[in-house]
């Protein structure tokens, strides 16, 4: 696995360019448990003490390192390469989820500071970049004994109990980085209104230029979007020509594909809307009764991390053929990858925020 890109894919199918780089792989890494990396210049080094597999946390098998104990702070740290006209544009790095308290340093200096071990975060780390080699480093502290500090069902004693599992420290999604032009699209929101056949949205540009919003189905344009924009937010409405309603085993999805400055967004979008009626689910206006499964979310080599996408695909599919109409996450926020397949397999989604 050190050789290839373990979790190769998007991350993020609802805001999806093609000017990436997955930075997955072999990083060098260090446990540092009594918190004196910053004092010692782990930030400036050269290298670090040992290797890791990222995306998966140092407890699990496929990390490499396979460390179970409690684990104060771990560093972790690798060289990249940037060309001349990478930095022409903007340079967004991303992290899938860090827990806990991630500081992230790109050749010595602090570029990105995180709280929440449950979210992504993201950065523009361009004015720290150089042409040629980089190094990024990740100081990642957590204590799961602070009952400040959110755990979902991460286990407070060395072992796992009851309903209490192994740790997870540090990265355990997906880091990568986009390469964007000045002028670019920051953030997408689409609100469907399946009684009027159209989706509303409201879009955060950076920069200025024509802003395009192509609406497909099956690959077919079914709704368009022009309009002129500088910085800022651009809030609209699409007519859509065709009407496909999102149903509980029946998940219809609609593709969008967003131009702004020369960049491209890809995300997409089911025609529903979700309320309550006393005690009735209504999706659409249809009752639905909730028959929950719950997503424990734990993988035997990954612990919170699925081996690959194959393994996450298979657990909803699996969701589905127990005939349920909504999964439920156990204690934790669920990841982007994970929410599109959902959709199409026409399985609703409730994820709690880890505690």
């Amino acid at each position: 696995m050190a050789n290839s890109i373990p979790r190769a894919e998007h991350p993020n199918p609802q805001f999806e360019r093609e000017s990436w780089l997955n930075l997955n792989g072999e990083w060098e890494f260090e446990i540092d448990n009594s918190v004196s990396g910053r004092e010692r210049g782990l930030q400036n080094a050269e290298h670090l003490s040992s290797k890791i597999i990222v995306p998966f946390c140092p407890e699990s098998r496929l990390s490499g390192v396979e460390n179970t104990d409690f684990m104060n702070c771990v560093w972790y740290r690798r060289d990249i390469e940037i060309s001349e006209s990478e930095l022409e544009g903007i340079v967004i790095l991303h992290f899938g989820a860090v827990d806990y308290d991630a500081t992230v340093y790109i050749n010595g200096e602090e570029a990105m500071h995180h709280k929440g071990g449950y979210v992504s975060f993201a950065g523009d780390i361009t004015k720290f970049l150089k042409s040629g080699k980089n190094s990024i480093a990740v100081e990642a502290r957590d204590d799961v004994r602070n009952p400040l500090i959110p755990r979902g069902k991460q286990s407070e004693r060395l072992h796992s109990h009851d309903c209490d599992y192994t740790r997870t420290t540090g990265i355990w999604q997906t880091v990568w980085v986009e390469f964007v032009p000045k002028s670019y699209i920051k953030s997408i929101k689409l609100f469907p209104n399946p009684t009027d056949s159209s989706v509303a949205f409201s879009c955060e540009l950076c920069g200025s230029g024509e802003l395009g919003i192509d609406v497909l189905y099956d690959g077919k344009i079914v709704g368009i979007c022009d309009c002129q924009s500088s910085a800022g937010c651009v809030s609209g409405e699409i007519k859509l020509l065709e009407k496909h309603l999102w149903e509980v085993g029946c998940g219809r999805l609609y593709d969008l594909v967003i131009t702004f400055g020369g960049d491209t967004v890809k995300s997409y979008f089911g025609l529903r809307d979700i309320r309550l009626d006393g005690f009735k689910y209504l999706i659409n206006g249809k009752s639905v009764f909730q028959r929950l499964v719950l997503d424990q979310g734990f993988y035997r080599d990954g612990i919170y991390t699925a081996p690959d996408e194959s393994d996450l695909i298979k657990d909803i599919f699996s969701r589905r053929l127990q005939r349920g109409a909504t999964a439920s996450k156990g204690v934790r926020a669920e990841i982007p990858l994970s929410l599109r397949p959902h959709g199409l397999f026409g399985l609703g989604r409730i994820s709690e925020l880890g505690t």
